[in-house]
């Protein structure tokens, strides 16, 4: 995909019913996906198994984009990840940055508290 935009807005829509072959195809092979609060995943495959093993507690994720910028191919994005879970939905407040080469995602940065996720998944 060449439109930086729509590939973000098509990759954080893939979450509402994760699949991660489907999600990890949005990545470059040396992609680095690095949730602030913990260590980045280098590489589509360790993407793929990272979103495997997050998902398979999630019943998926709804991303409400509330700004999205775009300047050449970096993208970002002010957002509410609500994380769906059979029992509960948590609400997020993230901070987003993507950096798009040759039409996939070749680093993407999310900033967040960790504190909700902790208190939801009873860390």
């Amino acid at each position: 995909m060449s439109d930086p935009d729509a590939l973000v807005r098509e990759m954080c829509a893939a979450w509402a019913k994760p699949d991660p072959d489907h999600i990890a195809s949005f990545f470059t092979e040396d992609a680095v996906y690095h949730n602030i609060p913990m260590e980045p995943v280098v590489g589509r495959q360790a993407i793929r198994d990272f979103i495997a093993g997050f998902a398979a507690a999630l019943d998926g994720i709804d991303f409400t984009i509330h700004r999205q910028l775009v300047t050449g191919n970096l993208v970002m994005n002010e957002r509410t990840d609500t994380l769906r879970t059979p029992a509960a939905a948590t609400d997020l407040p993230v901070m987003g940055t993507f950096e798009i080469t040759d039409g996939k995602i070749s680093a993407w940065r999310d900033y967040f508290d960790l504190a909700p996720i902790t208190r939801a998944f009873g860390g």
